[in-house]
């Protein structure tokens, strides 16, 4: 079984399965929106 973790803000995105224990990194929605204005320097 595979897990997606938002790698901001460690919740748990979704699962999938796979052979073996993977964890794979992403944004979750909430976080995406954050940056959608352009980042800051």
């Amino acid at each position: 079984m595979g897990t997606i973790v938002c790698q901001t803000c460690d919740a748990t995105i979704a699962y999938f399965e796979d052979e073996k224990v993977t964890t794979l990194y992403g944004k979750c929605d909430c976080c995406e929106h954050d940056n959608e204005g352009g980042e800051k320097e």
